[in-house]
């Protein structure tokens, strides 16, 4: 056994030792204070080696075959249309031209196969690309 190790409840191994690596504050304490009460692990200290580590990836933004994965910025306007955003409040938004946010929306549109902007948002949550 390693210094520093402890047991697990049932005395008979050490504890596996889980690192979080999540952005998300919010994420990573509730990951933290589920993991906290979970026998046999114990989370990891700054610098500290793991065993395991758990790590929040990229949303999701695969479509369907054929389909080209939405971009970042497609990502992003996504989540403004979810918010009911027009197009002149993702140019501000984004820093960029209002015609560049049309243009990213009519993208969304062909890439969803959606016939307007609630229907991109319903797409995209139905795919796991837009959790509401």
């Amino acid at each position: 056994m390693r210094s520093g190790d402890t047991l697990s409840d049932d005395m008979m191994s050490p504890a596996i030792v889980v690192a979080l690596a999540v952005d998300d504050p919010v994420l990573s304490d509730r990951l933290a204070a589920l993991l906290a009460g979970v026998a046999g692990l114990r989370l990891a200290t700054t610098d500290e080696r793991s065993d395991v580590t758990i790590m929040r990836t990229q949303q999701r933004n695969d479509l369907a075959d054929g389909q080209a994965p939405l971009t970042e910025r497609e990502l992003e306007v996504l989540a403004l249309l979810a918010e009911g955003a027009s197009n002149k409040t993702i140019a501000r938004r984004l820093g960029i031209s209002v015609h560049t946010a049309k243009f990213h929306v009519g993208q969304l549109l062909d890439k969803l196969d959606a016939t307007g902007r609630t229907d991109a948002v319903a797409h995209a949550a139905r795919l796991g690309v837009l959790h509401l």
